[in-house]
Formats: C-alpha cells, sequence, structure tokens
C-alpha cells in the first residue's frame, strides 16, 4: 500500500467546493479516510489548513474544528520541522526553486520515501526529478486501473 505526503492545496480543496479540483481532491481524501492509507506530513499542514479555512470563510472556529479533525486521524502522522528536514528543505528548496513551504512537504516526502500529492503547479513541475509527485486525479486514476485488474 502506498505511503503520501499530502500537502495542504489538496486538503484545502477537498473541503472547499469552490476549488476546481474540489471533485478529484475530496475523492482522494474520502479513498484515504476509508482504506486509513498512511499520510505523512510535516506539522506545517495545520496552520496552512487553519490560514486557508479561516482567511477564506472567515470563521475561527471552523478552522480550528477541521484542524482538530485532522489531528484526531489516527493515519495520519505529523513530522515536526527539526534541523534535519529544515536542512533538506533548504536543499531542495535552493535547487529545486521552490517556496519554502513547499520545499518543507518535499523534504518530508523524501525523507520517509512517500509520494508527494499536491495540486501545485511549481511543485508538480519542479520535483519528479527528485520525488514522486502527482495530483490527486492521477492518483486516482492509478487506483481505478489496479482495481480493473
Amino acid at each position: 500500500m502506498a505511503i503520501f505526503t499530502v500537502d495542504a492545496s489538496v486538503v484545502v480543496s477537498s473541503i472547499n467546493s469552490n476549488e476546481e479540483a474540489h471533485a478529484s481532491s475530496r475523492a482522494f481524501m474520502n479513498h484515504v479516510d476509508a482504506e486509513r492509507q498512511l499520510i505523512i506530513v510535516p506539522s506545517l499542514l495545520l496552520p496552512e489548513v487553519a490560514s486557508a479555512i479561516g482567511r477564506g470563510r472567515q470563521d475561527d472556529g471552523l478552522a480550528m474544528a477541521y484542524v482538530e479533525q485532522l489531528r484526531q486521524l489516527p493515519h495520519l502522522t505529523f513530522i515536526a520541522i527539526d534541523s534535519t528536514i529544515a536542512w533538506r528543505a533548504a536543499s531542495i528548496a535552493a535547487a529545486q526553486r521552490l517556496r519554502g513551504s513547499n520545499a518543507i512537504y518535499a523534504a518530508v516526502a523524501q525523507r520517509y520515501n512517500t509520494t508527494l500529492v499536491t495540486l501545485d503547479a511549481e511543485q508538480l513541475q519542479r520535483l519528479n526529478d527528485v520525488i514522486p509527485t502527482r495530483t490527486p486525479a492521477q492518483i486516482s486514476q492509478t487506483w481505478a486501473a489496479q482495481s480493473e485488474e
């Protein structure tokens, strides 16, 4: 069973029906939840999701409720951003010309040998030579093909 690192773009898209990739992100998140597939994410996911919901919906209570739900998922493992992850992220950010937060997700995926699931165009374009990087739709297509076999 695959292990994933999911960035905030996918989580936020899965709960915001106005997002272009809402359906594929929601299907992906529902599948990993139903299958209890292991997801390894940087702790950075929590403030990023809280910020997107709080700012987008103007509702800090809703933002914190959703973040608390994320924290309670038994198949979601949060990785602290320690000096090892930070150094790895710095190296990835410099080499791949990524924003710092995007490099944090990449560093966690690289360290734990996971597939990074993202909607971020820069991550998708610049990280494929470094780590497996896919969209939720691409992962869902793979699952569909496997179930047909």
